[in-house]
């Protein structure tokens, strides 16, 4: 919607200003002697009230085609058009208005416009609508700005989130005391997976740190991290565990935010896999087509899954992952998630990039 017409005091300025404008054209004619004030007065206030309202018309026109959206070429023929198509209806209707007033008793019509009348009407038409275009594309570049400054910001706001959670993750005594207690248990047991599960444990905390301050990773990095907390993971679950990570090879130097796909996994892992008796297989996708890199994370799922979504939170946590990437991508990633024959799925696009 226009801004103005979200703001009814401006809106009334403006049809004020035409009004008067209105009145001064008339003022005008009549000074130049070409019309009676009160002949002119019923041609030029509706005038320019019909300009008031074309005027703001173009503001639609030109946010339907921005100038970023088409070669610069198109966008100017497009613009061009537009003001020649205006100018020759208001200049048609204002003729026409003109001449209506022949039949209302006024010999002539209201001003008596004639051919070289016409032709400075349209020209001061075209005039103002092309200030109009040029207006309204610097207030919709304006308004990009700082719908784009207002993005970066969200994007900031979540990324220093998703740092907090990094934080929380480093520290987090379920994860850190069960992995010890694990670790102190093989000991004794298999001092060999023990040495291995304090070595991935280690590598996951430091990598988790490298991660913290980056705001893109490469896929190829996520997975390492994945790997060293599905191997914490599968020395605690055992057999219930079963993982398949299939990345197709023109993906692995995708970017993607961090910590995107380890959140999954570890959702997939506390309300999916460990409420379940016999585990299950994690299987974690990775493709790029098209321009895009799909991720998908999938695992089975307990019984009933809407109310295990309800009461642990996972939706919520979803839907932020959605907001963060839809923040980062400029709303061009899309994630969905939902249930399937299989278990649970969530799948997420975005992308493909390999530059930062």
């Amino acid at each position: 919607m226009h801004p103005l017409l979200t703001h009814l005091r401006g809106l009334a300025a403006w049809l004020l200003a035409w009004v008067l404008a209105g009145l001064a054209l008339a003022a005008l004619l009549h000074a130049l002697g070409l019309a009676p004030l009160a002949w002119a007065l019923p041609w030029t206030v509706p005038l320019c009230g019909v300009l008031a309202f074309v005027l703001l018309a173009t503001y639609y026109p030109c946010r339907s085609r921005p100038f970023g959206a088409l070669r610069w070429t198109a966008a100017l023929g497009y613009r061009a058009g537009l003001v020649l198509t205006l100018a020759a209806c208001v200049t048609a209707l204002a003729a026409g208005w003109d001449a209506a007033g022949s039949l209302l008793g006024h010999p002539g019509g209201w001003v008596g416009l004639g051919a070289r009348g016409v032709a400075l009407l349209g020209a001061g038409v075209g005039a103002l609508l092309a200030l109009s275009v040029l207006a309204h594309d610097l207030l919709i570049a304006f308004q990009a700005a700082q719908a784009a400054s207002a993005r970066e910001a969200q994007a900031r706001l979540l990324a220093r989130d998703m740092e907090l959670q990094l934080l929380r993750l480093q520290i987090d005594p379920h994860f850190l005391f069960n992995s010890l207690n694990s670790i102190s248990a093989l000991t004794h047991l298999d001092p060999a997976a023990a040495r291995a599960m304090a070595i991935d444990l280690a590598q996951f905390f430091r990598r988790t740190l490298d991660l913290a301050g980056r705001e893109r990773i490469r896929l190829e990095d996520e997975l390492g991290l994945l790997a060293h907390y599905l191997a914490i993971e599968g020395q605690r679950l055992g057999d219930k565990l079963a993982t398949a990570i299939d990345a197709a090879p023109d993906s692995l130097d995708a970017l993607l935010p961090p910590l995107t796909l380890q959140p999954l996994v570890e959702n997939a892992l506390k309300h999916g896999l460990r409420p379940l008796a016999a585990g299950g297989l994690l299987r974690v996708q990775a493709l790029a087509r098209n321009g895009w890199l799909h991720l998908a994370v999938r695992n089975p799922v307990p019984e009933p899954s809407s109310t295990a979504l309800r009461e642990t939170g996972l939706g919520l946590g979803l839907r932020n992952l959605r907001e963060r990437l839809a923040a980062q991508y400029a709303g061009r990633a899309r994630v969905h998630w939902g249930r399937t024959p299989e278990g649970f799925e969530v799948e997420i696009a975005i992308p493909y990039e390999t530059t930062p």
